[in-house]
């Protein structure tokens, strides 16, 4: 009689009318618990009521993810701020609103759903699962779905939208971030656009250096972490005619709770890299690669010969592809090719390591806003025109060579690395090496990036505003400490005063802060917020000319300023900013 007593007055508390003394709130529970189907998500939020646990349920309720730059990613669990069944159900019907409303065959032409291996598959809100009620809730609406049979990298989705002539595709992944996230990423297709040749990577590479690549000495080792990437890295090194890297063991198969690293991002270095460095030292490889859980990203180290471990930036990697991705192409044409067809392209906050060679060497150079999506959809623009696209990257670690998929891709990003250094090592030339020789010919250009953590998003617009209206209103600030500045543009505004109109080039982005200063000493710094996450990041860069070698006077002066923009533009003491290492 007791439990009967209790489950009335449970019954009676889930379904009465919720009376918080916030109306905003009441009506959040009252949804949530006629929506969610899911009896795990939804106990959640009745023992919160139950307990009266106000706060915890408004943070939860009263509030929704939104698209950043890879798309929708929070904390799996119960709420409409959380990845879920409920969110990613709603996440879709919106999404098919929108098709709809865009597409006119979208119906005809379906959907690509791909996920990867988070969440255990018995859990409430693992990628499988959320990725069959993606396709369950367009399957409803009539509209066909191409769902992965398996896991997949996050570039098989937009690959199988161009070649399967999707309207979109969804792949359901946190990529690298914490264990407890998970995520909704959207490739919207290529209208008009049907790019279906051999891919572009073996059409170049593999006739020129198959042979090679089949003989050579060097042993690469590989790290999946935890992720995708074992079974198709494996792959595209026996593509490319290498003998499969050796993988590492403890990471080499999925394991949603990444439990060999803190944090499963290759991006962080040394310290993530510790079972592959020791592992290739034991196997006698030269060069470690590492794939991110999705297998988008690609990191990479290489030994040296004084026995340290060398872990190249996400720059130092595109400063070393776009000579190799050129040189590749130099070598397949014949001397009457056009160079002024060729183009190469970054994210604004990247190098412009690439834009250096593009002036030497006759081609273009593009950047875009940041994230992959603006480079995917600038690619596709200059395809439909005839023009020949080699390489793309942002700084964080994402590549994307040749045009098979416009998205970054790490796996095959790591057999062009291999290629490239199976050359590399017939002309007793280490990747090192050839990134002094890259440099030496083109200029030097050392970066710096970094963040601080902000939790007030008043201080963050506070921060910003001031240095729209510096030192008078509408007046950006003309110095930075001792730093003279020579441009400056603000996406955010649509401004910039380098450009004769006074208007940025690139699109306006209202929904986020973004400036950036040109110096006249040759460095490029720029202030960002984050689309996903409470920082603040800035990225500086000492671009300098091939007449200017003096390395260690060059990263004292990048120092300084980095210093100045920090201690004159961003004041963390005062704003009470939290400093970050990357």
């Amino acid at each position: 009689m007791a439990e009967n007593a209790a489950g009335d007055l449970n019954s009676n508390l889930l379904h009465a009318p919720y009376r918080t003394g916030d109306p905003q709130l009441d009506t959040a529970i009252g949804q949530w618990l006629r929506w969610d189907k899911n009896p795990k998500t939804k106990e959640q939020i009745e023992n919160l009521l139950r307990n009266g646990m106000n706060k915890e349920l408004r943070d939860r309720l009263c509030c929704r993810m939104t698209f950043g730059t890879a798309g929708l990613r929070s904390a799996m669990g119960a709420g409409f701020c959380y990845i879920n069944d409920l969110t990613v159900i709603q996440s879709t019907q919106g999404m098919y609103k929108y098709l709809e409303r865009c597409f006119s065959d979208f119906k005809q032409r379906g959907v690509v759903v791909g996920y990867d291996t988070r969440g255990q598959v018995t859990s409430s809100c693992s990628s499988q699962r959320l990725a069959k009620l993606t396709a369950a809730v367009l399957l409803a609406k009539d509209v066909p779905v191409y769902l992965f049979s398996r896991y997949v990298p996050t570039p098989f989705v937009p690959y199988a939208v161009q070649k399967l002539k999707a309207v979109a595709g969804v792949m359901i992944t946190a990529s690298h971030n914490r264990k407890e996230d998970n995520g909704y990423k959207v490739n919207l297709g290529l209208l008009f656009f049907a790019y279906l040749h051999v891919p572009f990577l073996f059409k170049m590479m593999i006739f020129l250096y198959r042979e090679l690549n089949s003989k050579t000495t060097l042993k690469f080792v590989h790290s999946s972490f935890h992720g995708v990437g074992h079974d198709y890295v494996q792959l595209a090194f026996q593509v490319f005619g290498f003998k499969p890297p050796i993988p590492v063991p403890e990471q080499k198969d999925p394991d949603p709770d990444f439990s060999t690293v803190k944090c499963p991002n290759p991006e962080e270095g040394e310290s993530v890299l510790e079972l592959s460095l020791r592992l290739a030292e034991k196997e006698n490889a030269r060069v470690v690669v590492a794939t991110d859980p999705d297998a988008d990203r690609l990191a990479v180290a290489e030994l040296q010969e004084n026995g340290h471990w060398k872990v190249f930036s996400g720059n130092e990697l595109a400063a070393l592809f776009g000579w190799w991705m050129f040189d590749c192409w130099k070598k397949s044409k014949s001397g009457n090719a056009d160079v002024k067809n060729i183009y190469m392209l970054a994210t604004t906050v990247s190098s412009k390591i690439l834009k250096a060679i593009a002036l030497k060497e006759g081609f273009h150079f593009e950047e875009t806003l940041p994230g992959f999506k603006w480079i995917g959809s600038r690619i596709k623009d200059l395809l439909e025109n005839g023009k020949e696209v080699l390489f793309a990257f942002e700084e964080s670690i994402g590549f994307l060579c040749g045009t098979s998929v416009l998205d970054k891709d790490g796996v095959s990003a790591a057999a062009v690395v291999a290629e490239m250094a199976a050359y590399l090592e017939t002309t007793n030339m280490t990747l090192k090496q050839q990134l002094v020789k890259v440099y030496e010919k083109y200029g030097y250009h050392i970066s710096k990036t970094s963040y601080f953590l902000c939790y007030d998003p008043n201080t963050i617009k506070s921060i910003f505003e001031r240095l729209r209206n510096f030192d008078s209103p509408k007046e950006y600030p003309k110095f930075c400490g001792t730093f003279a500045i020579l441009h400056t543009r603000d996406v955010t505004t649509g401004y910039d005063s380098s450009q004769p109109n006074k208007k940025s080039v690139l699109p306006v982005s209202k929904n986020s802060q973004m400036i950036t200063f040109t110096f006249q000493n040759g460095c490029v710094a720029t202030l960002r917020t984050s689309g996903t996450e409470p920082k603040i990041k800035y990225y500086a860069e000492m671009c300098a000319s091939p007449d200017r070698s003096d390395t260690a006077l060059l990263e004292e002066e990048l120092k300084k300023l980095i210093e100045a923009l920090i201690e004159n533009f961003l004041e963390p003491s005062k704003n009470g900013l939290i400093w970050r290492s990357v």
